[in-house]
């Protein structure tokens, strides 16, 4: 996502001592979106909520020490990139090199020297936004813009674990134009890349839900992650999508099913567990996919 400004990134402090807490925040309110956390348990149970943008952690606390929280936060797929900075009062080398060793990426040492905390966290925040520009970058399918299926997997696999966390079905969407080929024999593949970007951004007008993610699977066929949808929202969200893509009228004269382009759809839910593997999510909406062309497209099959 990208940044008007520092106002808008969020920094998690994690101490011990109140006093602390107090003096980073007086320095970074003004700038920052600031949140704090007193111990080491508390502070991953928030980052999970708060997905911050920084951490700022004491590395001496009772519960946990800073090390420990680091570590099973670079653990953590979707945390592992989160900016750490330790506070801490000792100066050995010693302790700078196993910090840095865990992923850290600065110290900032007590007492605080007002200057040099705000330096360092700018840069470390300006670094982390340059990052996440690449990273969404290399996410994008190239022709269409939505998310390509490097994107797709990772997500999948972080929704798949959070939905067996949480007990939810997660639904899966699987789309594909009809007769494409016929289409791009018809009307030539700078066109048809045209229809591509056409259907594309129908496909995800489409969705409402900040959580449901369309992606480009591959050639012409689609899918969209749908967390938290049981089989009756899944399809109706399907129908949708298939509306959206009629509503387009791109003439398509090679179609044995319609006049204009159209798309078959394959739906289907699972419940995640720590038996099944996010494949089978797929596996179960390629077999519906397939189901809906077998019984003539331009039709949904949950």
């Amino acid at each position: 996502m990208s940044r008007t400004g520092q106002e808008e990134y969020s920094i998690l402090i994690v101490d011990d001592m109140p006093l602390n807490i107090q003096v980073l925040n007086e320095l970074l309110q003004d700038d920052y979106r600031v949140f704090f956390s007193t111990t080491g348990a508390d502070a991953l149970e928030r980052i999970h909520v708060l997905k911050p943008d920084l951490v700022l952690l004491d590395i001496m606390m009772p519960d946990m020490d800073g090390y420990e929280v680091c570590r099973r936060l670079k653990a953590e797929p979707e945390f592992k990139d989160v900016p750490v900075i330790f506070i801490t009062a000792m100066a050995q080398e010693e302790n700078e090199a196993e910090g840095l060793k865990l992923g850290a990426v600065d110290y900032i040492t007590k007492p605080f020297n007002p200057p040099i905390v705000r330096l360092r966290i700018k840069n470390q925040l300006e670094l982390k936004r340059q990052r996440d520009l690449l990273a969404r970058l290399s996410s994008l399918d190239g022709l269409t813009g939505i998310a390509n299926r490097r994107s797709f997997d990772e997500y999948l696999d972080r929704e798949w674990r959070r939905a067996t966390r949480t007990g939810s079905p997660m639904g899966l969407i699987m789309l594909d134009i009809d007769y494409f080929k016929k289409y791009n024999d018809t009307y030539g593949h700078a066109i048809g890349d045209e229809c591509l970007k056409a259907v594309a951004k129908a496909f995800q007008s489409a969705l409402e839900r900040p959580a449901d993610f369309a992606a480009r699977y591959g050639g012409e066929e689609f899918a969209c992650i749908l967390p938290d949808t049981d089989i009756q929202g899944a399809t109706v969200i399907a129908g949708y999508i298939a509306e959206a893509v009629r509503k387009l009228a791109i003439p398509h004269s090679a179609s044995p099913v319609a006049p204009y382009v159209t798309v078959s759809i394959g739906v289907s839910v699972i419940q995640p567990s720590p038996a099944l593997h996010p494949s089978s999510l797929i596996e179960a909406s390629d077999r519906k996919l397939y189901e809906a062309k077998h019984k003539g497209r331009n039709r949904i099959s949950s």
